[in-house]
């Protein structure tokens, strides 16, 4: 048998608009972590953001990815995982000691660490993480098992929100966020629409939810909804975006944005608006979309436009960053 190599193919982002497969160290083991097998990746906007050196807080050379399906390579010590199992990561590393880790949001932890951006990710062959961030998934096939991480952060919003059953939602953003948000407040029992400045964009989300209501902004009427998802990463779109909340209803901000908040304070009062912020997802949002994944709850091939390996990503990841409306998800297979 041919001796291990100490050292496996990463893909990495050298500098803004530069990236390339260069040989990296395997990681070390360490206690209470599991080896994991690298089996598909999923292309994030934040992994766009990178490579165009429009992401804050990070230092380059960068491996990126946290949108990951892989294979254990060892037991866990706790026997939820057998060697050979695929499992879901969750790149959200913790602190688990500040106050959010204390009283179970460890989502928004003081001193979170996100795979692929503040630390090398997983756009490689390999990976070593803490056993509580590798959730079974062993009814999934890998392509779907790299798309449960952002889908989970829409997942997340919805059950925030608590939407109830029969209700209207509106979610403005037509992104791969947006589209996973629009899907599961579709599950939840939601009457959905979904506007964006794109039709193409809205095009590719009628074909994952094709009972969707789809419009451009323009074509936009003064329709108010129980409850408004805001997916865009737009400052002046979130600003905008209370006007179409119903009284009694809730404003669900899903984007991350540098910029001020600024409604004026009889409308946001008038309403009596329940404005939410939504942060990454919980291990119950993992686990929930795996389930839905599982159902045939989530249509895979509507989102799953694009497909790639590790050494054709050095090309094709730069031409998907100039061509985003025609992507909603690529995938990269290790």
């Amino acid at each position: 048998m041919a001796e291990r190599s100490n050292e496996m193919r990463a893909l990495v982002c050298v500098e803004p608009d530069r990236i390339e497969i260069r040989r990296a160290p395997r990681p070390e083991d360490r206690p209470g972590h599991i080896r994991l097998k690298v089996e598909a990746i999923g292309i994030c906007g934040t992994d766009y953001h990178i490579y165009k050196g429009q992401q804050p807080y990070l230092s380059y050379p960068r491996t990126m990815g946290h949108e990951l399906a892989a294979r254990a390579m060892e037991d866990s010590s706790d026997g939820r995982i057998a060697r050979g199992d695929l499992v879901v990561v969750n790149p959200y590393m913790t602190c688990g000691t500040c106050h959010a880790c204390t009283i179970g949001k460890p989502n928004c932890c003081e001193n979170i660490g996100v795979l692929g951006v503040h630390r090398d990710g997983g756009m490689c062959e390999e990976i070593v993480i803490p056993e509580g961030n590798a959730y079974p998934a062993t009814d999934l096939e890998p392509r779907a098992a790299a798309m449960v991480e952002f889908l989970a952060i829409g997942a997340h919003g919805v059950r925030r929100s608590r939407l109830a059953e029969g209700s209207t939602a509106l979610i403005v953003g037509a992104g791969p966020i947006g589209a996973g948000a629009a899907l599961f407040a579709q599950i939840a029992g939601a009457k959905v629409t979904v506007r964006d400045t794109s039709a193409e964009r809205l095009a590719l989300v009628q074909n994952i939810l094709p009972d969707a209501t789809c419009e451009t902004v323009d074509e936009a009427g003064d329709q108010s909804f129980d409850t408004v998802f805001d997916a865009t990463g737009n400052i002046n779109a979130m600003n905008a975006g209370l006007k179409f909340v119903a009284h009694g209803g809730a404003y669900v901000l899903l984007s991350v944005v540098k910029g001020d908040l600024n409604f004026a304070d009889p409308e946001f009062h008038k309403r009596e608006t329940t404005l939410i912020a939504s942060r990454n997802a919980l291990k119950a949002d993992f686990e929930h979309v795996v389930d839905c994944l599982a159902r045939g709850l989530v249509p895979i091939d509507a989102f799953a436009t694009h497909r790639t390996t590790l050494d054709d990503a050095v090309t094709d990841l730069p031409k998907w960053s100039e061509d985003r409306g025609s992507v909603v998800k690529a995938l990269i297979h290790v």
